[in-house]
């Protein structure tokens, strides 16, 4: 077990444990008439799949701050089927500010909910047969897929491998908690697993994978000691960031699409903190190859260990990452081996090199139906735009699909229909949706400014200036290769910025460190190389590292040619450009 189990557990796994399976304060203060929740509840509602934010834009000295609820779903793999997307628009209108945002886990956010409406959202997205829970929180996330309804290969097999995921590490007892709040304990809408799921959650009594608890028998009454997040995709494509993951999936399968095993990578992160050198991004590293029929009980075994041995004390070195660093990945396997999981693990099998896919343009999805990939910088949904894809799901009977790059397919249009749908998308400026810019095509932005409460400086909202400005310093120098780009307004790493070959991140008011190294198809870490780099000396700091790129031929990318020059080569360049 952990092991500072002898010490008196933290406040916050103690709120955790009285919580009653994450339904109180939560519960009390729904009740109550105040615009905000305190910070037990707040904590509690996490795991329920909201945060509680202000618009730091309406902040007035001596005023109560404008009190918000951020809302995130549940969609494993991205998938969003038309009768719930229709719901969450609307609610977004109603009873939100009005706008939806993809997230880089292929999940909606909706933003601005007051608290005496959120029961009224909640409640209204499970009778839509969606969910919130465990979107945020010490918990299982948002498991991520391929979202391509491609029928050929391995795609299937691995988007039905992410749903049963997601069932397999849903909470019980808190799922119980979840139907009672939001919509008066209807066991109608719970999560109905298939029966090979099934067979494994019965799995979790048992064995080390038992937390002790029956009610909660893989999580216990204090859940995880941080947020845990798990990806599937098939072999060559990386659509889903594989390495940055808490654990990691690369299913192959036999030519008929039947599934054989997964290798298993382990231990990935994003999430570190300016000036706490032992906080760090994390690429995840290779476990072994696992046999089909034994991949859900490693997943749970997985996760168990997690349970028992990661950091309950100090919650910025929590995740499994730190686990693994600490103690090694043959360590882990050793102890999975002994005391959680029983089947063989292997060595890896030989992958395909990975390619970031995308999805934009028109695809076949299968015999008569087709499917079109947006590209949706930074994933906000707003105004005609967001309209006009309502008026399409709505007409057309067409199911959502969401991709870790925060942009949006509709799928399941007939043959018959493609026409019309390629008429009303150019009436939305989406006439050639894959010749999007090559910058924007796989950029990132978190949400930051207004309303996280840990931005520092803004990230979507200044995305597309910077974006214009690099495509602009690019072009002066003659460049024409793509660049991959991500930005964040804190150290988190929501938007991964630390695999990009250039990402911004936040460390003051207009100001953010420069990371650089990362690859096209997000393969490896990048590196910080400036602490604080003031946004208005982006293209100085940058222009005579891009000119010896460009003068060296260009035909690596920006990420191998930094890594290939040496640290010293350019951070002279840099320091040129910045003095």
């Amino acid at each position: 077990m952990n092991g500072s189990s002898a010490k008196a557990p933290s406040k916050f796994e103690q709120l955790k444990a009285s919580s009653g399976h994450l339904k109180e304060p939560l519960l009390t203060e729904l009740g109550n008439t105040s615009p905000n929740f305190t910070e037990g509840a707040v904590q509690i509602l996490k795991f329920h799949g909201s945060y509680q934010q202000d618009n730091r834009d309406n902040r007035r000295k001596g005023a109560d701050k404008d009190w918000q609820m951020m809302l995130r779903l549940r969609n494993p793999g991205g998938r969003v089927p038309g009768s719930l997307y229709l719901a969450i628009d609307e609610l977004a209108d109603r009873l939100g500010n009005g706008t939806l945002r993809a997230t880089t886990r292929q999940a909606f956010q909706m933003h601005g909910v007051r608290k005496d409406d959120l029961k009224e959202v909640i409640g209204t997205i499970v009778r839509e047969l969606g969910s919130t829970l465990a979107a945020c929180g010490d918990i299982n996330r948002n498991v991520m897929g391929p979202a391509a309804p491609f029928e050929k290969g391995g795609y299937p097999a691995a988007r039905k491998l992410a749903d049963d995921i997601a069932d397999l590490l849903a909470p019980q007892a808190a799922e119980g908690s979840y139907l009672d709040i939001w919509v008066d304990g209807d066991l109608s809408y719970r999560i109905k697993p298939s029966a090979t799921v099934k067979s494994a959650k019965d799995r979790q009594q048992q064995g080390g994978v038992f937390s002790g608890d029956s009610a909660e028998p893989l999580y216990g009454d204090t859940y995880l000691p941080r947020k845990f997040k798990v990806a599937v995709t098939v072999p060559g494509d990386n659509s889903v960031d594989l390495l940055t993951q808490d654990i990691g999936l690369v299913l192959f399968t036999d030519p008929q699409g039947h599934p054989q095993g997964c290798n298993v990578y382990v231990g990935g992160g994003m999430g570190r903190t300016h000036n706490k050198e032992e906080t760090f991004a994390r690429t995840a590293d290779p476990l072994g190859y696992v046999a089909f029929e034994h991949v859900l009980d490693l997943l749970q075994s997985i996760l168990a260990l997690q349970r028992d041995h990661g950091d309950r004390d100090v919650r910025r070195h929590a995740r499994m990452k730190y686990l693994i660093h600490d103690r090694g990945v043959a360590w882990f396997r050793q102890e999975l081996q002994a005391h959680y999981f029983a089947h063989p693990i292997k060595g890896m099998r030989l992958e395909p090199k990975a390619k970031l896919e995308d999805y934009l343009g028109w695809h076949r999805q299968s015999r008569g139906l087709w499917f079109v990939g947006l590209p949706v910088l930074c994933g906000r949904l707003a105004g005609e735009f967001k309209q006009g894809l309502r008026r399409l799901v709505d007409t057309y009977k067409l199911e959502v699909r969401l991709t870790p790059n925060q942009d949006l397919l509709l799928c399941n249009i007939g043959t018959s229909q493609r026409a019309s749908v390629r008429a009303e998308l150019a009436a939305l400026g989406y006439d050639t949706p894959e010749a999007t810019p090559l910058l924007e095509r796989h950029a990132l932005a978190c949400p930051a400014l207004p309303l996280c409460g840990l931005a520092v400086t803004e990230a979507e909202r200044i995305l597309p200036e910077v974006l214009n400005r690099l495509d602009a310093l690019l072009h002066r120098i003659g460049i024409t290769r793509s660049v991959l780009v991500r930005m964040t307004g804190c150290p988190n790493g929501c938007a991964r910025p630390y695999m990009a070959e250039i990402g911004l991140v936040g460390s003051g008011v207009d100001q953010y460190q420069l990371w650089l190294g990362g690859t096209p198809n997000l393969s490896r870490l990048a590196e910080p190389y400036l602490e604080k780099m003031p946004l208005e000396a982006l293209e100085t700091t940058l222009e005579p590292l891009l000119q010896a790129w460009h003068s060296a031929g260009g035909r690596r990318s920006l990420g191998d040619f930094v890594v290939k020059s040496g640290r010293s080569t350019v951070q002279e360049w840099l320091a040129a450009g910045a003095g």
